[in-house]
């Protein structure tokens, strides 16, 4: 694809309350899609981290929804978008897709869904899994396209009753810096690094479980635990678990940063030991392109990133004596961690860089601006000035 001169207009509907991985996916297209011909504008429907962690500088409208059903938003982002002149929208959770599918229609342009996790499986709580499903499916009754971020949501799609013509599978991707750094071997203590948003289907009991039964076996190790947790609840919990198994001085609760190439130059390999709930994790990218070895749990996308043995290692969710054999066996070089290193670079660069990334969702737009007819978007207009003119907007 060649870069285009003149760049259609793409506004992106997120949450924005947080800055995790579906939120590195929207920034880095934005950053990214105007190689290929599109310029994106976000409009967040929560207050939050997003618009102060974001490294994108494109336009960003703060239209909070006062409830977990409130449409209101969706009549001024249908004025935004024919006042700016947007071709399309793009949602990326259920409730953005809820607002999004109404502003849509006032606005008469077509829509796009991302989906980063399976809505039925996304949290702890089976009823809000539920809601959220129903909300989206019932939302995206007439989107143009679902763009999946690995097979395995591609496959979860299809199995809720979505046709394979209607869904497209764009890998998640993240930039690499440049050459892959040497680093020596590490030894004699082994530092295991954790990145995420610290919820209970991140597997954190695993981790620091894992990480008891490693120093009990005679390991010297520590774990440097990145990321802020979900709820001080959580926090408690988990803090109060690493005292009682006797590992509370060899973990570094470093919290959130943005900074996380500076984190991964300090691990010497990745655990993401997660539970359910996983599209493509971007963190396990970011990891690979800074040349760590990922040990991580068979959920949804993962095994279709790391090559077992190769690139990384796959383990059982949930099973702490998997992961800890399989990190021990790395320490003890059944598996070379320099050849690990520079197979997972490779593979970053080739197959899940920010550029392929973009470059795929660009042909999903290609193949989509342009569905809603003239008509179409003058009847929608119509519609928004006469709301306009009776004070309802």
């Amino acid at each position: 694809m060649s870069i285009s001169k003149e760049k259609t207009r793409v506004l992106y509907i997120i949450s924005g309350e947080l800055f995790a991985g579906a939120e590195r996916v929207q920034d880095l297209l934005a950053l990214r899609l105007p190689h290929y011909g599109y310029e994106v504008g976000f409009v967040c429907l929560k207050q939050g981290k997003f618009s102060a962690c974001r490294a994108s500088a494109v336009p960003l409208f703060e239209l909070p929804m006062r409830s977990k059903f409130d449409l209101t938003p969706a009549w001024e982002i249908a004025r935004i978008v024919k006042r700016d002149g947007y071709a399309l929208l793009h949602s990326h959770s259920p409730r953005a897709a809820m607002v999004g599918r109404l502003a849509a229609w006032l606005a008469g342009v077509p829509m796009v869904h991302h989906i980063h996790s399976p809505t039925a499986r996304d949290t702890e709580s089976s009823w809000r899994n539920r809601i959220n499903t129903v909300m989206e499916r019932v939302s995206l009754v007439g989107v143009a396209k679902l763009i999946a971020v690995s097979q395995s949501l591609n496959r979860y799609l299809r199995s809720q009753g979505w046709s394979a013509q209607k869904i497209v599978t764009v890998a998640n991707g993240v930039p690499t810096s440049g050459p892959l750094p040497d680093r020596p071997e590490p030894g004699p203590e082994w530092v295991i690094g954790c990145v995420a948003l610290f919820r209970p289907r991140k597997g954190l009991e695993v981790l620091i479980e894992t990480l008891a039964k490693l120093q009990q076996a005679g390991r010297s190790v520590r774990l440097r635990a990145v990321g802020a947790f979900e709820t001080a609840a959580y926090e408690t919990a988990i803090k109060a678990l690493a005292l009682r198994l006797g590992v509370q001085d060899a973990i570094d609760w470093v919290g959130f940063t943005q900074d996380v190439n500076t984190e991964f130059a300090k691990m010497d390999v990745f655990a993401l030991p997660s539970l359910f709930g996983e599209g493509m994790p971007m963190v396990i990218l970011e990891a690979m392109a800074a040349g760590v070895p990922v040990v991580a749990s068979d959920v949804e996308g993962i095994a279709e990133v790391l090559d077992h043995g190769r690139s990384g290692l796959v383990v059982p969710a949930g099973d702490a004596d998997s992961l800890t054999a399989a990190l021990a066996e790395l320490m003890g070089g059944k598996y070379d961690w320099k050849i690990m290193r520079k197979d997972a670079y490779r593979i970053q660069t080739e197959r899940f860089s920010d550029r392929c990334m973009a470059e795929g969702v660009a042909r999903v737009y290609n193949g989509t601006i342009g569905m809603n007819t003239a008509q179409d978007r003058s009847r929608a207009y119509s519609v928004i000035s006469q709301l306009d003119q009776s004070g309802r907007m």
